[in-house]
């Protein structure tokens, strides 16, 4: 099996896959953490559903570069969810649900309707659940998600504490005089970048599992913020690495074999904290 592995490496495709798979893992981690103590751990299945209705805009008008259409979208829906959110009447989690139901069909109803393929039921299938996209991915792609990403982090390193000051207490920092409007349009712009990325490696539905996973296995072993982004990055990498070589060994769903990895690291971690937890008592 470490031959064949060996052999799979030596192809392009899986090396882009690789790549763009463990950094986006690592991003989704990083600020996973900050939205799951933000009671935000579903607003990445409500922008993902968004996303997928752009797509569906960008599809019907046959831009060849989605992206164009999908980031934006994503970009304002995400600032209108995490921004806004105090000043809608709609709030929190019924928000995030009727944008992604709503997208979700408008987006599947408008590719029904107006589509030319052949194959409407695969395409959306790869979209939803990222069967195939991954491994097709094309040299400026990977540059793409390496610059879109390697900014992401960049912020979240230079940016560090701020980003801890809205997490735990957002109103001490707002008294302290951290501009905490900003610093929230930021993360829901990041967040809304990461989704858009994601959704070549997991699909639109399973983007959740990629920010929620990680952040709480990470929490059943550590308390302390640092230590618990430090291992949710850790987790998340590992899992992705995992769940793409074995996805191609066993010519399984990409997406699907890295949301299952990431729930049996999760199972672990539960073990292993609660056996920590009772050594200590």
């Amino acid at each position: 099996m470490f031959d064949k592995i060996i052999t799979y490496l030596q192809y392009p495709f899986v090396q882009y896959a690789l790549v763009v798979g463990v950094l986006i893992a690592l991003c989704s981690s990083l600020f996973g953490v900050t939205l799951v103590l933000k009671r935000f751990s579903f607003i990445g299945d409500g922008l993902s559903h968004v996303a997928f209705g752009a797509i569906a805009i960008a599809t019907v008008m046959k831009i060849n570069n989605s992206m164009t259409i999908v980031l934006p979208i994503t970009v304002i829906s995400a600032v209108l969810l995490l921004c806004g959110g105090k000043k809608m009447k709609i709030k929190g989690d019924a928000a995030i649900a009727m944008i992604s139901v709503g997208s979700l069909a408008f987006g599947y109803l408008l590719m029904h309707v107006f589509s030319t393929s052949s194959n409407l039921s695969g395409d959306v299938c790869s979209t939803l659940f990222g069967s195939t996209s991954i491994l097709t991915l094309t040299l400026p792609e990977v540059w793409l998600c390496v610059g879109l990403s390697v900014a992401v982090i960049a912020i979240f390193v230079l940016f560090y504490n701020k980003i801890f000051a809205i997490t735990f207490d957002e109103d001490f920092a707002r008294a302290s005089g951290t501009k905490t409007g900003v610093y929230n349009l930021m993360l829901a712009t990041i967040i809304a970048v990461i989704i858009v990325l994601a959704m070549n490696l997991v699909g639109s539905l399973l983007i959740s599992a990629l920010i929620i996973f990680p952040a709480l296995s990470a929490m059943r072993l550590f308390r302390r913020f640092k230590a618990v982004t430090i291992f949710s990055a850790v987790i998340s990498v590992v899992c992705a690495f995992s769940g793409i070589i074995i996805s191609i060994l066993a010519s399984a769903p990409v997406g699907s074999t890295i949301v299952a990895v990431d729930v049996v690291m999760f199972a672990i971690c539960c073990v292993i904290g609660k056996i920590a937890g009772s050594t200590s008592k």
